[in-house]
Formats: structure tokens, sequence, C-alpha cells
């Protein structure tokens, strides 16, 4: 398949915003530069990216004001991943939903700003919306979650190719994990930030690739797709192009490529309803 421009309503389902008129949270571990959102429209315009999930950093905890500010300036086909902790008012769970929000994330590695314990009770308070969980933690540990997030009552997102840092073979029970998890039909997977975890790096990250393949071939209606723009802590990211191509690789054809850009995501995210 040709790696761009992409197919109409194409969706890249995780990046961020930063602004220095924002406050840091106290716990934060990044401090990317600013990124705005005219600065990412570039990327939009080279992929022919025509809808996004703006995701909540690490970096401002549960002030979620600048992504969802970011979501205003995208427009109709822009949603968003928000943190929230287990006492949210009802009252903000209306207002974030009517802003655009679809999931709650959970980010389980140091900078995080909603421990383990609360994940519960959070996709007990935000299920009913229609709302996702999105989770990123340390691959590794997913065999021994496994329990906890297939009795959750909201659907599962889980990022960057489940972050197995150093990456994991096909038979490692974390890995057999994840499938199981798919295999609910309540878990989508973003194929994104291979640069995250592989040990072979650029320009294929090999290692990173045989898992996207593999995932690909076996649930393609559970994958999605995402840039991690602008790629918070990460010195030399790869271009657009790159990703593009290593999506066109993990992907193999065009029908495949198309689900993972357009029809999961409008499935994932509630676009075009």
């Amino acid at each position: 398949m040709s790696a761009v421009p992409f197919p109409d309503g194409a969706c890249d389902t995780h990046m961020h915003v930063y602004d220095g008129r924002f406050p840091v949270a106290p716990d934060a571990v990044l401090f990317p530069p600013d990124a705005s959102v005219a600065h990412y429209r570039s990327l939009q315009s080279e992929l022919g990216l025509t809808r996004v999930v703006v995701v909540q950093p690490t970096t401002y905890g549960l002030d979620n004001r600048l992504q969802l500010e970011a979501v205003d300036d995208l427009g109709p086909e822009a949603r968003a991943v928000v943190v929230v902790d287990a006492d949210v008012a009802e009252s903000e769970l209306d207002d974030l939903t009517e802003a655009g929000t679809r999931g709650a994330r959970f980010h389980l590695l140091p900078g995080g700003a909603v421990p383990w314990e609360s994940l519960g009770p959070v996709a007990a308070r935000v299920h009913e919306r229609g709302w996702h969980i999105q989770l990123q933690l340390d691959g590794r540990r997913l065999a021994e979650r496994l329990d906890a997030l297939r009795a959750l009552p909201t659907p599962l997102v889980v990022d960057h190719i489940g972050l197995f840092a150093p990456p994991a073979p096909r038979s490692d029970p974390n890995v057999e994990a994840l499938l199981t998890l798919i295999e609910t039909g309540r878990c989508w997977v973003k194929l994104s930030a291979p640069y995250l975890s592989s040990a072979s790096g650029p320009p294929d990250y090999a290692d990173v690739g045989e898992l996207a393949r593999a995932l690909v071939g076996h649930a393609p209606e559970r994958m999605l797709w995402a840039s991690n723009w602008p790629h918070p802590g990460v010195p030399t990211p790869p271009p657009p192009s790159t990703l593009a191509s290593l999506l066109a690789a993990w992907a193999g054809d065009d029908a495949t490529a198309r689900r993972i850009l357009v029809d999961n995501p409008a499935e994932v995210y509630g676009f075009g309803t």
C-alpha cells in the first residue's frame, strides 16, 4: 500500500499539546517545549489526517484545560481523552463529555497522576457515559493485571503496542495476556511509538514491528493508529513519512490500513455519530 496520503477520515488517536501558560503537575517528570495546534496541523496536512484524539499528558496532571482548548480549536472532528480521579464531580463528567471526551487515561508509569487502585472506581464512574479506559503501563505487567482489566465495565484501549520494554516475543505470557484482552472484543491497541520500547531501533524498529504485525494479523478490527506527536521525551523522533511507512508495513494492504485508520477509531471515539 502507499504510505501517504492516508484515506479520507483517517484518525490520529493519540497526540498532545503543551503550553507554558499552564502550570505543570507537582509529580510531572516530562517538561516538553510548547507544541500547539498550529504546529500539529502541518503533520495533519502531510499525512492527510482529518480526525484526531487529543490525550491529556502527564505534564498537567488532572488539569485538562489545555487539551480541551485544543479539541475546541481542532473542531468537530476532534475528541479528548482526559485524566480524572474517583472524586470527580458528576457535573464535571457531564461537561467533559459534552466537550468531546470519550476516555479516561491511566498512565501507570512515572509521572502518572492517578494510581492503579483508582482504575476500577474511575471506570465505574465513566462507563455509563460511553467512555473507555486508556491504559499505558509496562506491558510486562499485563499478565498480573489481566483479571482486573477483564473485569472493567468499560472498553479498554492499550497504548503503544503494549509498551513491552524490552520487546517481548509472541510466546511471552504478557503478550498472551494482551491477546486475551483483545479477544474479549472490548480492547483495542494503539500501533504507535515503537521508539519507546524498541531495542533494535530505527528506521524500522524491527523487534516492535514483529509484534505489531502479529497483532494486526490476529485482530485488525482491534487496532488503532497514533502519531504520539510531539513525541514527548524523545530526542530524535521519526518524521511523519516514517510513521506512515511503518503503518503501511504493519498493515500490509490498503483495506487493513483503512480499517485501522478510519473504521476502528470511528467506532471507539464516535466519529460520524
